[in-house]
């Protein structure tokens, strides 16, 4: 048994796998290709695999452990960049699709439980899938990111605690006045104790360990295991889901609670343990559940259960989105972006599923739902957005602003000068003397070395947006940007590499730090900087009367067999940003290069 166990196991890790690696590469979530082989390879199709004891208990404590990991990512700071927008958008996605959800079901026949159960399963939308859509489309800076973040975090945790109240109910059987008030308030004291763990004690653990100078990885995901477990099991004591614990628990593990690289650490074992191992078990086992038979024997229902959580979503948020202010045209594109399902929705439809509140055919049917509206979540996003590109509409919102500078070198204070213009701008370097001249010429400069974190923490560098190393030394630019990836959660970082033999930096590394070149190629920039001191230079601007890849135009203008050196891109509005790797440059926009 215990081998057979094993094989199982094997069979469906390596399924995830290799599915999820698919789907990946035609640019959808892993969820989806887990859930999709889940169908293929169980007993609906195949028959290959079957659920065991030993699959159930990995993919219940993997789905404790991914709640714990989307807690970790949210960041509650965020949704003031939503605000208003974010709340609106939130609500009318959620109410709309949940009471269509609920009286379809139960016009269909179903009772008023499982048409709550398939309501908040399709007011749900997926935190995790939007984030990776976001990054794909390059959406991460408008505000339209910061609408389906907030819209997707309230979504999932008024969801998650309508489920909680909804879980409690059931289980307590028949529910009068008494045992409603009783339920009630089990649900405030675990909430209130939850906070005042994650406000209070979490922080002073946190504290007494680094006072300790207690830095093994390892001790802290053991802490951390115990603590998401531990308010897991007190969820379920009161009469809530574990997951809701888990969730809870993830949320308080911030920045500020543990040394930023202990925290970064953490989260990134937690993402692979969950994401990695144990939650694809969840969700290929998930699959195993599904049927077939409702194409033949519900396909109304199907279709309705599809039609609305499409119309639902889509329609509620344009609806509910109007008083934002920001058009109805941003609200269709916020709408569609939040069509997807996800993490969520799985997990909740599965407990519904297991304590026999929907059938077997609910079940297959909403797993179908969550396929079909994340695989449209990217055509549709981009058709939205590109048509309020098109009409100027695309608002651009940064949560950080500004760029930290290693280097204060005359090119890197040229540079400078034009980002100064509308941004934050702040220069780090090791020479004393070089930072004073940086001084006065009015910008801020830090002496000290980028490699420690007193330098940083003078710096402010936590509030910047943008980590430019600008130095003759790719070693140095790397190593900074290695040191920034590995204890910041800094969003961009460009890095100069030259063209000199001897350095060993390679453009071939800068995956491994997220970062993209500066100039777009390699470049020796020390004939630029003698260039820029013997006032040997002039500053040329040219406007595009087409779309251009930077790189593509880079070479363009090395057919010219002219040096120059492109420095930033102005936008229409006249922000300017620098001209790096993997960008574009619009129609209308301009480049500044010195020659």
């Amino acid at each position: 048994m215990e081998g057979f166990d094993i094989l199982n196991l094997f069979i469906v890790l390596f399924a995830a796998w290799g599915a999820g690696a698919l789907i990946n590469r035609i640019g959808y979530p892993a969820i989806l290709g887990e859930l999709l082989v889940g169908v293929i390879i169980g007993p609906s199709l195949l028959g290959l695999v079957d659920t065991s004891s030993t699959l159930v208990i990995i993919s219940e404590a993997g789905v404790i452990l991914l709640m714990a990991y989307i807690g970790m990512e949210i960041n509650f700071k965020d949704l003031g960049k939503a605000s208003w927008a974010g709340l609106l958008a939130a609500i009318g996605g959620f109410v709309v699709p949940f009471g269509l959800g609920y009286y379809v079901v139960t016009l269909s026949g179903g009772s008023s439980m499982a048409g709550l159960f398939v309501g908040i399963a399709v007011g749900v939308t997926s935190l995790a899938t939007k984030s990776r859509i976001l990054v794909d489309l390059g959406l991460l800076d408008t505000r339209i990111a910061y609408v389906l973040m907030a819209g997707a975090l309230i979504s999932d945790t008024l969801a998650l605690i309508i489920f909680a109240g909804l879980s409690s109910f059931i289980d307590a059987g028949a529910v009068n006045m008494a045992e409603i008030l009783f339920i009630a308030i089990k649900i405030i004291l675990f909430f209130a104790f939850a906070t005042a763990f994650g406000l209070y004690v979490l922080p002073r653990i946190g504290k007494w360990m680094s006072g300790r100078n207690i830095e093994n990885r390892t001790t802290y995901f053991t802490l951390l295991l115990l603590i998401v477990f531990g308010l897991s099991e007190l969820a379920e004591l009161v009469g809530l889901h574990g997951i809701l614990g888990a969730f809870v628990a993830g949320v308080f593990i911030k920045d500020g609670v543990f040394h930023d690289k202990i925290t970064k650490d953490i989260t990134r074992v937690f993402h692979d343990v969950s994401i990695g191992f144990m939650a694809p078990i969840f969700f290929v086992t998930a699959g195993f559940h599904v049927t077939l038979d409702v194409f033949k024997t519900d396909l109304q229902l199907l279709l309705l259960i599809v039609g609305v959580a499409f119309a639902g979503k889509i329609l509620g948020t344009v609806l509910f989105y109007l008083p934002s202010g920001n058009g109805w045209r941003e609200g269709l594109a916020v709408g569609t972006g939040m069509n997807g399902r996800g993490a969520v929705e799985i997990v909740i439809a599965g407990i519904g599923l297991q304590k026999g509140i929907i059938s077997q055919e609910i079940f297959s049917i909403l797993v179908f739902m969550a396929i079909l509206t994340t695989l449209s979540v990217p055509v549709l996003l981009t058709w939205t957005t590109n048509w309020l590109k098109k009409r100027g509409e695309l608002v651009k919102q940064f949560s950080r602003q500004g760029y930290v500078i290693l280097g204060a070198n005359p090119l890197a204070l040229v540079l400078g000068k034009h980002l100064a213009e509308t941004n934050k701008v702040i220069f780090i370097d090791a020479n004393k003397s070089i930072c004073e001249e940086a001084k006065s010429q009015g910008f801020d400069c830090i002496h000290g070395n980028i490699l420690e974190e007193s330098t940083l923490n003078e710096a402010g560098i936590k509030d910047f947006r943008t980590f430019i190393a600008l130095t003759v030394n790719n070693e140095i630019n790397l190593l900074a940007s290695q040191f920034v990836y590995d204890t910041l959660f800094i969003p961009e970082k460009f890095i100069v590499i030259s063209r000199n033999k001897g350095e060993g930096g390679s453009i071939n590394l800068l995956s491994s730090v997220s970062a993209s070149t500066l100039f777009s190629s390699k470049v020796d920039i020390q004939p630029w900087i003698q260039k820029i001191q013997d006032s040997n230079y002039r500053e040329v601007a040219i406007s595009m009367s087409q779309k251009t890849d930077t790189r593509d135009w880079v070479k363009s203008q090395d057919s010219e067999s002219k040096p120059l050196l492109p420095l930033v891109i102005v936008d229409r509005s006249g922000l300017k940003r620098p001209f790096r790797y993997n960008d574009f440059i619009d129609a209308g926009e301009k480049v500044i290069y010195i020659e």
